[in-house]
Order: structure tokens, then sequence, then C-alpha cells
């Protein structure tokens, strides 16, 4: 696993889900929010961190008996255990909602950790435990039993969660809004037109403000570009 440059990280915490779906898409790449998934607690900062990802099958009765949680080849426990600093642990839940994926005892692991946040397409139990534990979840709500419909049939290897791909090391980036899957090799151009972006809009959102139309505006037609060249220019100057 590979850690995220820490100036990509941070230009990463001053953009948007929305401007990077739209950066995306630009790349042709249309699906990359995660369906369904919503924060469990709100949060001052994105979530940002290279994906690890672990995949849930349905569980089978001569398998996932009741040792099954304390076996050494379970590869949540593996997971969990194992994860570097700073990345963010992925779940493929099959999108069921009833069913937890993950609860509030091993969730401290992982802050132990320093996981640096928890996405799955499925359920969470102890959700109050949880969302005081600071570590940022995104889940399909709360569902109190455990998850003796799922196993763990293996870790860092493609996964589907939400309906989107997302594969070991693709970077994985949470706000109020949603979770943007971003493959590894955009990361660094992304973040630099995610920081520029941001910068453009809150020169539009003056613009609408001090009462011009939209058209000509947004998108910004080449007098606004200049206008928005000179605001910018002047920041950077005072600065």
């Amino acid at each position: 696993m590979t850690a995220l440059d820490p100036l990509i990280y941070a230009k990463l915490l001053r953009t948007n889900s929305a401007s990077l779906s739209s950066l995306l898409l630009k790349r042709g790449l249309r699906n990359t929010a995660v369906r369904g998934v919503r924060p469990l607690a709100a949060a001052e900062k994105p979530m940002v961190g290279p994906a690890v990802t672990v995949r849930y099958i349905p569980a089978r009765e001569d398998i996932d008996g009741s040792s099954y949680s304390s076996d050494p080849s379970n590869q949540q426990r593996k997971a969990i255990d194992t994860i570097p600093e700073g990345h963010v642990l992925v779940f493929d839940c099959r999108s069921i909602a009833e069913i937890a994926g993950i609860g509030a005892v091993l969730a401290r692991r992982l802050v132990y950790r320093g996981c640096a946040g928890l996405v799955l397409d499925g359920g969470v139990r102890d959700t109050a435990d949880m969302a005081q534990l600071g570590l940022p979840t995104y889940c399909l709500g709360p569902a109190a039993p455990a998850n003796f419909a799922h196993h763990a049939s293996d870790m860092n290897q493609p996964i589907a969660c939400g309906g989107v791909a997302v594969y070991p090391d693709d970077i994985v980036f949470g706000d109020a809004e949603a979770v943007i899957i971003i493959p590894r090799k955009y990361v660094r151009e992304i973040a630099d037109e995610a920081v520029a972006m941001e910068e453009q809009e809150e020169f539009l959102k003056l613009e609408i403000e001090s009462g011009k139309p939209t058209l000509g505006v947004y998108p910004p037609n080449q007098e606004t570009l200049e206008r928005y060249e000179a605001w910018r220019k002047a920041r950077v100057e005072v600065v």
C-alpha cells in the first residue's frame, strides 16, 4: 500500500465531492460516487485516503460457525489489524443494509491504527457509539444484527461498493454529500484542477451575488474569465 503525498492530501481537503465528480467525468469516468452511503456523523473536514478493500460473500453454515470470528484466516480481522495509517477501509457488503458489516468494538481498533475512515454498502452496529469515535464512517444506516450473513472472502482485491468499482490503493474521498472513488493514476492532476476549480467558483458565486445574470457567468464567458484573472491576481498580490 502507498501513502498519499501530503501535498495532494492538503489539496483534496480544499475541494468537495461535486467538483471531484465533475473532473472525473471529464476523463470519461461516470460511475465514481458510491451509491446509498451517508456519513454517520458530521465532520469538520473531508475523509481522504488510499483504499484497503474487503469483500464479503454470503456466509455458509459449515464454514462460518461460532469460531469464525477468531479464526486467523478471517480477512475482516486481518484488514482491521493491519490497515496502514491514513488509509480508508472499504467493505463490499453486497448492498445489504439490514446486516451490520462492523460495530464499535472493531472500529476502535481502526482508530488505534490511525485509519482515515470507513466505507461500507451495508449497515453498522452501535451507531451512537460509532458516531462518537471520531472515525469517519459512511454506511447505509444502522443495523442491529451482526454480520452472520457475511463471509469475508478476501482483502486488497478489486471490489464493488455501492455499485462502484474500488481497487486497492484508489483514493477515497468523502464529505457530507458523497463518497467519491478516484483512480490513483489521476489523483495528482485532479487535486490541482480541483483547487483551481474551487477558486474560480468562489469568484463566480461573488459575481452572481453581485446581481449579474447566470448567462455568461456560469459557465463563464471570456469577459467573466478576464474579470476572474484580475480578481485572482489581486488576491495573490494581497497575500
